[in-house]
């Protein structure tokens, strides 16, 4: 099957090719070999979120205080 690289480097996917991987909205691209792999990729939230990284903080004793003086220190040195 045929794709056109449009002026932007977008190509449009067949239908019939992509109805035969797995759904998603990302893949990672490779070229190996004068050849574009394009790979499905499934994004996955980090588990718990931003709840899990409080948490964890939490059990390290590591205060909103610390983190704020972290902050500071870390754009004073940009």
């Amino acid at each position: 099957m045929l794709a056109k690289m449009t002026s932007k480097n977008q190509i449009t996917l067949p239908k019939a090719i992509v109805s035969k991987v797995t759904p998603t909205d990302y893949f990672e691209v490779e070229a190996v070999n004068d050849k574009i792999m394009l790979t499905p990729v499934r994004i996955q939230q980090a588990d718990g979120g931003i709840e899990a990284v409080w948490r964890k903080l939490e059990e390290l004793n590591i205060t909103e205080h610390d983190v704020a003086d972290a902050v500071k220190w870390a754009r004073s040195r940009a």
